[in-house]
C-alpha cells in the first residue's frame, strides 16, 4: 500500500454511537459442524490462512538496512495481521499457519492468544525456523523488504496438518498469495480453500505481492491469478493492478472491470493509499476518499483496512449489496488503515474499534 492511508470525507451525519451500533460483531459457535450445517451455524468467525513472521523495522526512517543502528522487533505476516486486526475491533478471528518450533514461533503463537485470536490451527516445525523480514523505512514511510526464508516454517505447512474443523466454522476464509509460492504449502492452501468453499464460507483474497519471494515476475503473476476467479472478495493495490495487468492504468475503471473483475465476484476493492479506496460490485462502483494522518510506517495499513472490511462483512454478510452501508464500512476500514500508519510495525499498531470511532467524521 503506497503512502499514508487516509480515510474519508463522506457526508455522514452518523454519530459515533450510532456507528458503533452499526459495527456490531458476532462470536463463533463452539460446537463442530459438518458442511451441510455450516452455512446456518456460522456466526461471524473469520479464519485467516498463511504466513506469520517477525518484522524487524529500523528504529530510524530513511536509512538502508546496512546503515540502521537498531531494529524494532514486531509480529507480522499479512494474514496474521488481518486476524489480529479483526480481534482488536471486537470481532472473532482464527489463524492457520506454521511457524518454527523456536522462541520466535512460540512468541507469535502467544501474541495471537493475547489478542484473542484462535491459534489452534497453528503448527510448529522443528526442522525450520520462523521467517524473518527486515523492513527498511524510507523517509516517506514506504517500505522495502529483505526476507530470511530458506525455507522458513510457513512454507512447509502440509495438507494433513490443516485444522479442518476450524476452517469449516469460518464465515469468511481469508488468504494471500505468499502461501502459493512453494510446496507443500501451496497444496495445503488449495485444499483449505476447497474445504472453506464447500462449507459455505465467503472466500477473501489479498494478493499482497512480495515480488522478491517469487522465482520470477511471470511466476508471481501466474501464481496470483491462478486462484483469482475463486474469490468472492478481493482487495488489490494500485501497484498490484499495474503488475497483474502488465502495465495497464490502475486508475481506469475499464481496466479493473475488464481484466480483474470476474462474474462470481461480490466485491473488488482497490486501495489508493492517501486517496482512500475504490469499490466495485455487480451492481455499483464508487470511491471513498479521505482525511490525512501523520505517517510513520505504512506496514500493516492494508491489512488493517482488510480487517476492518471483513469485520463488518462478518456481522453483515450482505453488506456489499447496499451501497450506503458499504461506503460506511469502507470509511471505517479506511480509518483502521490510517491509524495503523501512525506507529511502527503492523500488529502493535492495529487499532481498537474505539480508537477508530474517534477519528471518524462526527
Amino acid at each position: 500500500m503506497s503512502g499514508c492511508f487516509t480515510p474519508v470525507n463522506l457526508r455522514l451525519s452518523k454519530t459515533r454511537s450510532k456507528l458503533s451500533k452499526k459495527f456490531s460483531f458476532g462470536s463463533s459457535k463452539k460446537r463442530q459442524v459438518d458442511s451441510k450445517e455450516a452455512t446456518l451455524e456460522k456466526n461471524g468467525l473469520v479464519v485467516c490462512f498463511g504466513e506469520m513472521l517477525i518484522d524487524c523495522v529500523p528504529m530510524a526512517s530513511g536509512v538502508s538496512l546496512a546503515e540502521a543502528s537498531g531494529f524494532k522487533k514486531a509480529a507480522g505476516g499479512a494474514p496474521a495481521n488481518v486476524a489480529v486486526g479483526i480481534s482488536r475491533l471486537g470481532g472473532s478471528a482464527g489463524f492457520i499457519g506454521k511457524v518454527g518450533d523456536d522462541e520466535f514461533g512460540h512468541m507469535l503463537a502467544d501474541i495471537l492468544k493475547q489478542n484473542n485470536v484462535d491459534n489452534s490451527g497453528m503448527r510448529f516445525d522443528s526442522q525450520a525456523r520462523t521467517a524473518l523480514a527486515f523492513v527498511t523505512l524510507r523517509a516517506d514511510g514506504e517500505r522495502e523488504f529483505m526476507f530470511y526464508r530458506n525455507p522458513s516454517a510457513d512454507m512447509l505447512l502440509r495438507e494433513a496438518e490443516l485444522d479442518v474443523n476450524l476452517i469449516k466454522k469460518a464465515s469468511i476464509f481469508h488468504y494471500g498469495s505468499i502461501s502459493l509460492i512453494d510446496e507443500p504449502c501451496r497444496s495445503a492452501h488449495l485444499a483449505a480453500m476447497d474445504i472453506a468453499r464447500k462449507s459455505g464460507s465467503i472466500l477473501s483474497y489479498d494478493p499482497n505481492l512480495r515480488l522478491p519471494l517469487w522465482p520470477s515476475a511471470e511466476a508471481a503473476r501466474k501464481g496470483i491469478m491462478s486462484i483469482w476467479n475463486q474469490a468472492d472478495i478481493i482487495k488489490v493495490s494500485e501497484e498490484e493492478i499495474t503488475f497483474l495487468t502488465e502495465g495497464a492504468d490502475p486508475y481506469d475503471d475499464n481496466v479493473v472491470l475488464e481484466k480483474l473483475f470476474h462474474p462470481k465476484i461480490k466485491l473488488l476493492l482497490v486501495t489508493e493509499g492517501p486517496d482512500g479506496c475504490r469499490y466495485y460490485t455487480q451492481e455499483f462502483k464508487g470511491k471513498v476518499t479521505g482525511v490525512t494522518v501523520d505517517c510513520v510506517d505504512t506496514t500493516g495499513a492494508g491489512d488493517a483496512f482488510v480487517g476492518g472490511v471483513l469485520n463488518s462483512l462478518a456481522s453483515d454478510p450482505d453488506l456489499y449489496k447496499d451501497e450506503k452501508k458499504l461506503r460506511e464500512a469502507l470509511l471505517f476500514a479506511n480509518a483502521c488503515g490510517a491509524l495503523t500508519v501512525t506507529q511502527k510495525g503492523a500488529i502493535p499498531a492495529l487499532p481498537t474499534k474505539e480508537a477508530v470511532l474517534q477519528i471518524l467524521p462526527k
